[in-house]
């Protein structure tokens, strides 16, 4: 072996592990990316499956309204008003929450 190819010997290995360390690299990113974009399906799948049910009980509440709630006009008494008002503090916070507004204001 000469003299001078020993340096170059350890110059060529660390080269081939720089390219090895590269490629790891490359492949790491490429399944974090990878990882990343089922990560995201499966989180839409999920949101879609979520706004669906929302959906349908606004759906099932949107038609309870407009029956009065199944509320007697002729019978009505402060039970179904507390009810009401429950139920409306609720949806009001939801509101809130989305809309940013009262206690959720920014």
């Amino acid at each position: 072996m000469a003299l001078g190819s020993a340096p170059a010997a350890a110059r060529m290995l660390r080269h081939a592990q720089g390219i090895a360390l590269h490629r790891r690299t490359e492949t790491t990113m490429t399944d974090r990316a990878a990882r990343a974009a089922r990560n995201q399906e499966r989180s839409l799948a999920a949101f879609l499956a979520k706004k669906a049910e929302f959906d349908a009980l606004l759906a099932e509440l949107q038609q309870a309204s407009a029956d009065h709630f199944g509320a007697d006009p002729e019978a009505v008494l402060w039970g179904e008003t507390a009810w009401l008002t429950d139920a409306t503090a609720k949806l009001k916070e939801i509101a809130d929450q989305h809309f940013r507004r009262g206690e959720y204001a920014p």
